[in-house]
This record gives structure tokens, sequence and C-alpha cells, in this order.
């Protein structure tokens, strides 16, 4: 059984909803056979997990992946900004 039927329900979520909306809600929880808490609890975190899965996952074009490809393959040299990081860096943790 999923963690998510397991785990106890202590918060609360309110919604103002139209009198048409709360008709739909209803009607596609009966066609479902489920609570209109169950379809709302699920459809929520559905769409939340789709928006964050969304946003987490980065889209590179075609040009975009060989640059980053490249990079990664062939870092350029350090710059002066760099190394002077690095010397602060190594002087900061010893």
């Amino acid at each position: 059984m999923p963690t998510a039927a397991l785990a106890k329900r202590t918060e609360r979520l309110d919604a103002r909803v139209t009198k048409e909306e709360k008709r739909v809600i209803e009607t596609a929880a009966s066609m479902r056979g489920i609570s209109v808490t169950d379809l709302m609890r699920t459809s929520i975190t559905d769409a939340a997990t789709k928006i964050i899965r969304e946003n987490e996952i980065l889209t590179l074009s075609e040009r975009e992946k060989q640059t980053f490809f490249q990079a990664l393959m062939n870092p350029p040299r350090p710059n002066d900004a760099a190394i002077a990081a690095i010397r602060r860096y190594r002087r900061e943790v010893r």
C-alpha cells in the first residue's frame, strides 16, 4: 500500500469555488466512485508533482547540448579571479 495512504492526514487545505466548479468536481468524483476530498487530494498532488518535475528538468536545444558537452569535456583554464578564489578558499578551510 502506498505510503501516502498509510500516513495520517493532519493538515488541512481550504478552497473557495464557484457553484459550477463544485458541481463539476462532485460529478467527476461520483464518476470515479471516490469522495470529493479524495478526488481533490489526488488531483492536486498529481498536478503539483508534475509542476515540480517540469521545473526540475533542464531542457536544452541541440546547440546548447553541444556547448554544454564541450564545456564538460574541454573545460576552459581557470582565469585569475577563479585562481584567487581557490587560494582564498584553501586559506580559509585550512
